[in-house]
């Protein structure tokens, strides 16, 4: 049975899940509304704005991780023979600490101070963005793995 980082991983697809990522991720920031959609939106501007192509970096050397991270819930998507789109998505909580775990340690360890700032004033509510984030991202996952 092939592991997540075997789908994600897959050199050939890597540009076009990089992409497919970023376009979750703008289309996630562009929905959110309220005070709290607002700081998300100008903590995106302002990490977008580090320098060019950071957001594309930074989804590359994350999507090991991260697909090592999901692949346990991945894995009982496909061994209960569950839509792995609808099984990701309905995981949310547990989606969003495995995710979370990572980018913490990472921003924790950031040598920009612009990349640091923004993710502590965010990471309160980060939660809750990842969680409503997951039904997408599950159905990526999913598109990939057929």
């Amino acid at each position: 049975m092939s592991s997540l980082n075997d789908v994600l991983g897959n050199e050939a697809k890597k540009p076009q899940i990089i992409d497919d990522c970023m376009s979750l991720i703008d289309a996630e920031v562009a929905e959110k509304g309220g005070i709290s959609g607002l700081a998300l939106k100008a903590g995106y501007a302002a990490v977008k704005g580090v320098k060019p192509g950071f957001v594309r970096q930074v989804i590359t050397d994350l999507l090991p991780e991260f697909s090592t991270a999901l692949d346990p819930i991945y894995q009982e998507a496909k061994g209960s023979g569950k839509a792995i789109g609808d099984h990701i998505g309905n995981e949310r909580s547990r989606v969003a600490d495995a995710l979370l775990s990572i980018t913490d340690g990472k921003a924790k360890n950031s040598k920009s101070g612009v990349v640091k700032g923004t993710y502590d004033k965010l990471r309160g509510t980060a939660k809750k963005h990842v969680e409503a984030a997951t039904p997408r991202l599950g159905k990526l996952i999913e598109k990939y793995s057929a």
